[in-house]
């Protein structure tokens, strides 16, 4: 968006440099919905049937299904509520993104040995979001 002052144009947002980032955005808000959708699934189920997962034993980050089910249910659902946020195409939605993220990502890394299948396809999936929300944008003109 651009600010006619004194016959000068001033940026008044990030624009990104092309269509394409735009695109990246709306499809990392996607993805970020999905994500944080999975992970609620992934909460409910830890929550709900700690028999159904299989425990390793001497596992470094030993802590209870429960306890890790909660974590993944309020990650997730904050995940959730940023991906809708990010289809408003908001800086604050975007860097609130990649922090809800990359915190997915560590928790699904330490989930890794309860589902390893899950808990990769969910580092994919937030490891994209980052990817995609740090794309390039034109920084803000100061002229």
């Amino acid at each position: 968006m651009a600010s006619n002052v004194g016959g000068t144009h001033h940026r008044t947002e990030w624009a990104p440099r092309s269509t394409w980032a735009m695109g990246w955005t709306a499809a990392a808000a996607v993805l970020m919905t999905f994500g944080g959708i999975m992970a609620i699934f992934e909460g409910i189920a830890a929550i709900a049937k700690d028999d159904i997962f299989v425990t390793t034993p001497n596992f470094t980050y030993a802590f209870s299904l429960t306890g890790w089910g909660w974590i993944h249910l309020i990650l997730g659902a904050l995940a959730l509520a940023a991906g809708i946020a990010l289809f408003s195409g908001a800086t604050w939605a975007r860097v609130t993104g990649v922090v809800l993220a990359g915190l997915g990502m560590i928790a699904n890394f330490v989930w890794l040995p309860y589902a390893p299948v899950w808990s990769i396809t969910l580092m994919v999936v937030y490891g994209f979001v980052i990817w995609a929300l740090c794309a390039p944008r034109d920084e803000p003109s100061r002229t």
